[in-house]
């Protein structure tokens, strides 16, 4: 099988996948007890009044004709309406999407930015002090509920130093600029993300890490090393040009679900930090029943995950000339 039967494959299967997610989601989203109408009932909505909601927002009609229009709303990129903000999905979700993506991606940029340059110093220097300290402080890390890791911040950082604001996205009072570089580039927003992004680093960091060391301790084993060794290469040459690079191609396929699963949005730690993200808006859509805030925010979650183990594949590939395409 040549590289381009296997790319239209992998683009039938990724289809494939992405109708199952879906149909699996509005499924789910039905089965679920209670209906978008019952929070209004504390406030007097009469049984009328709720049977004429239900039709307002589609509830009445049967589950093959609500999926179907699930479907069309889907491919047109329209999320339908908020039962609760009574503003289109889209409007929504897009904002708290990519405050997530912010926020959980400079995260993921330094874990894994700090775990492949620590995890191979690790693996190269087996033994040492370093290494044991290293895998002591990782397996810390890797424990540390994200709470408590945000919490520890926040009182060191915050109510002892006073370095930086405790949450939030901006300074009270404060404008969010329209463009990108006006809202996620201003010094006031990047002192309110950078507890949030520490919290998530520390939090991440363990996996890069350990894997590093692990798969640099089996291509430190092999004979090209020695070759590159015995060749009178510098010992930084060998390590990073070598044999780090070498061993970072199982960290392809987990960073490509690490950063779907994070992108999701962290709820404890935007919780901690009263972040506006994702993570928060889904618990809320998910307990108020706001199904189509609900659907589309597990939606673009899952389909970050299926679109980065898609990337994942094809990187795979790319960075190894040795995978088969079968």
């Amino acid at each position: 099988m040549g590289l381009r039967e296997f790319v239209v494959r992998r683009l039938v299967q990724l289809v494939f996948t992405f109708w199952a997610f879906f149909t699996l989601l509005f499924v789910l989203f039905r089965l679920v007890p209670g209906d978008p109408t019952s929070m209004f009932l504390l406030d007097g909505m009469t049984p009328e009044q709720r049977e004429q909601r239900i039709a307002e927002l589609g509830l009445d009609q049967p589950l093959h004709v609500q999926y179907v229009n699930y479907i069309e709303q889907l491919l047109t990129g329209d999320f339908g309406q908020s039962f609760i903000y009574r503003e289109p999905v889209i409007d929504i979700i897009v904002v708290r999407f990519m405050n997530t993506i912010v926020l959980m991606g400079t995260a993921l940029f330094f874990a894994y930015l700090i775990g492949v340059t620590f995890g191979a110093l690790m693996g190269w220097w087996r033994g040492s002090r370093f290494e044991r300290g290293g895998i002591i402080v990782t397996l810390v890390a890797r424990s540390s509920p994200e709470f408590w890791v945000g919490i520890v911040l926040l009182s060191v950082f915050v109510f002892w130093l006073g370095w930086f604001p405790s949450s939030g996205m901006r300074t009270t009072g404060g404008e969010l600029g329209g463009g990108f570089i006006q809202r996620y580039g201003s010094i006031d927003f990047l002192r309110h993300l950078f507890l949030p992004a520490l919290t998530g680093a520390i939090v991440y960091l363990a996996t890069p890490t350990l894997l590093m060391r692990s798969t640099m301790l089996d291509v430190l084993k092999a004979d090209f090393v020695e070759i590159k060794k015995a060749e009178g290469l510098p010992e930084m040459t060998v390590l990073y040009k070598h044999a780090a690079r070498n061993s970072v191609l199982p960290l392809v396929t987990v960073m490509a679900i690490a950063t779907g699963a994070a992108m999701g949005g962290s709820v404890v730690i935007e919780t901690v930090f009263n972040w506006p993200g994702m993570g928060r808006e889904m618990v809320r859509a998910v307990n108020t029943n706001d199904y189509p805030i609900a659907m589309a925010a597990f939606f673009l979650m899952g389909s970050v995950v299926i679109l980065m183990n898609f990337v994942a594949d094809l990187a795979y590939v790319y960075l190894d000339p040795r995978v088969e395409y079968e």
